[in-house]
């Protein structure tokens, strides 16, 4: 999955108010997924509807940044900010004026597992849009002057993120988490290792990972099976049939309890919590993703929210929420709290962890947390790009092509007791927590003032 704590997402700007439509279509939560091969033996899940006159398509490739080179973490990152930066005999200002002339969004990213792109366009642009996104993914400059750009852009980014409480709980609970596994080290890479990744770092991680026997893709819009078979393969069939991967390990997370402390001088200190999830293949995975809700993903319902901020007062928001991968699952949660009252809040937080792995959810919750989780789906789905994200995500947790057409009835298998046992194994063991603001002994004074200079 590509999972809340890390997701980011670069595109380009469309200036049609044409493309604005698909924020009024109607609800896709009930669409029938067909799925579609190509004359030239490219898979994808396709959904035709003529609503607007727009055609969206989200794919993937797996791989994601575990396939970074130990010391190079990063390079992913990289690629993926470099792909739309002239290709073929377009340079990157040329390639970016394409974009922009025909209102075209297209952009990379990379997960942990998997390396994906999203294309998104008026239906009468379709021809031009999936020849540049051919171009960009067949043969990409990585001029030596963009590269330096780019590069200095996420550098300057890393910098801030040295002074960055969110970012550097972030940085540690991996480490925490996962050690030297792959998972351990951000997708964005560090000060150490991106100022190190060479061109021939970018075109090999290219030359590894873009290839078809990864490849999985969602579309959905206004363009008949036929046309769409033959812009896939145009786009993708040039591609190298096999990629060449380096084997991940499956790891385990660290084992709770454990805590962890960076000292960082600011006023608010955050709290990253979490420890060992459940896997999406896992039978017991709706059991859990239901009872978490409860705990930690509802908002303003959740227990935590209940009890750390409306009855303490502790933090203006607290979240929690299972994050699975391809060798691993994690639950992970993040609050932020005034210095002299994150003891307070770390205790708060563990007492109802604690409760409700000893005690369970109830009935009431129970109902209410299924409820929910049906009704949402049809607002998580009303729109193309977004059922195109959803179905591009349910390719890669390997689920069957009608489920969004069964998942409410596994909501609704979920039992007392399946919620009880998925608690009690969440978070029966307690947490990892990493803390990052003031060291304890000064959390109880005010921040030093700043100094002033004298005339």
């Amino acid at each position: 999955m590509t999972y809340p704590l890390l997701r980011r997402v670069v595109v380009s700007l469309a200036t049609g108010a044409a493309l604005s439509l698909a924020a009024i279509s109607p609800s896709f939560a009930a669409a029938k997924i067909q799925r579609l091969v190509s004359p030239g033996g490219i898979e994808a899940w396709f959904v035709q509807d003529a609503t607007v006159p727009l055609i969206a398509m989200e794919y993937s490739f797996a791989g994601g940044s575990a396939q970074d080179p130990k010391d190079k973490s990063g390079v992913a990152n990289l690629v993926g900010d470099l792909l739309d930066e002239g290709s073929g005999d377009l340079d990157s200002k040329t390639f970016h004026e394409r974009l922009d002339r025909r209102a075209i969004e297209l952009s990379f990213s990379a997960s942990r597992d998997t390396f994906r792109g999203s294309l998104r366009m008026l239906r009468d642009n379709k021809d031009e849009a999936f020849d540049l996104l051919r171009s960009a993914l067949t043969s990409p400059h990585f001029d030596p002057a963009d590269v330096e750009r780019i590069r200095s852009q996420v550098v300057s980014g890393l910098r801030r993120e040295t002074t960055n409480p969110t970012s550097l709980a972030s940085r540690k609970f991996l480490e925490v988490t996962f050690g030297d596994h792959p998972y351990g080290r951000q997708t964005n890479g560090n000060l150490d290792s991106v100022p190190t990744i060479t061109i021939a770092d970018l075109k090999d991680y290219v030359s590894r990972v873009i290839a078809k026997d990864g490849l999985k893709i969602a579309v959905v819009g206004d363009v008949d099976p036929e046309t769409l078979g033959k812009l896939l393969d145009h786009t993708f069939g040039s591609l190298p049939a096999k990629a060449n991967l380096t084997p991940v390990p499956d790891v385990d997370a660290a084992k709770p309890p454990q805590r962890a402390f960076v000292t960082l001088d600011v006023p608010q200190t955050v709290i990253t919590f979490g420890g060992p999830g459940v896997k999406r293949s896992d039978p017991n995975f709706m059991a859990a993703y239901v009872v978490n809700h409860i705990l930690g993903g509802g908002g303003l319902s959740s227990r935590l929210y209940r009890e750390v901020r409306e009855k303490r007062g502790l933090a203006y928001s607290v979240y929690e929420a299972l994050l699975w991968m391809e060798h691993s699952a994690i639950f992970i949660g993040n609050t932020g709290t005034r210095a002299d009252r994150a003891g307070d809040t770390i205790d708060a937080i563990d007492k109802e962890v604690r409760r409700i792995a000893d005690e369970g959810p109830t009935q009431k919750e129970l109902d209410e947390a299924k409820s929910y989780l049906k009704g949402s789906q049809m607002l998580a789905l009303d729109t193309s790009s977004k059922l195109a994200q959803a179905m591009l995500q349910y390719q890669q947790d390997k689920l069957p092509i009608d489920y969004i057409e069964r998942r409410n009835a596994i909501v609704d298998a979920v039992t007392l007791d399946d919620a009880k046992a998925a608690a009690k194994r969440l978070w029966g063991q307690g947490l990892l927590t990493v803390v990052v603001g003031r060291a304890p002994q000064a959390a109880a004074q005010p921040a030093a003032p700043p100094a002033t200079k004298s005339n």
